[in-house]
């Protein structure tokens, strides 16, 4: 699995990355075939006052994709409701499968 963290107008401090990275580790457990993962941190910037901060994460698999954007106040908030989603995601598609 490749994994692939990148953030955007802004440099993150290890902590956060380390963070990510720790946190992806999990997806595993939910899905065997996933080639790439893709992070993306940004900064909501509205009129020169930073807003949110957002995060995005797409997972390829083989014929699939799938995709999640979530915004809110700190950017490990918004990550952990991201990777919450996107475990609903996969599930959901593995069941649908399956049955």
């Amino acid at each position: 699995m490749n994994v692939n963290i990148q953030t955007v107008h802004f440099d993150a401090d290890v902590k956060l990355i380390d963070y990510v990275s720790k946190k992806l580790q999990k997806i595993n457990t939910f899905h065997d075939r996933i080639i790439k993962v893709d992070v993306f941190l940004k900064l909501d910037n509205v009129v020169h006052t930073i807003k949110d901060k957002i995060a995005e994460i797409r997972v390829h698999v083989p014929r699939q994709n799938f995709f999640v954007k979530v915004s809110s106040k700190s950017f490990e908030e918004s990550f952990d409701a991201a990777l919450d989603s996107l475990f609903n995601q996969i599930k959901r598609k593995k069941d649908k499968q399956a049955a």
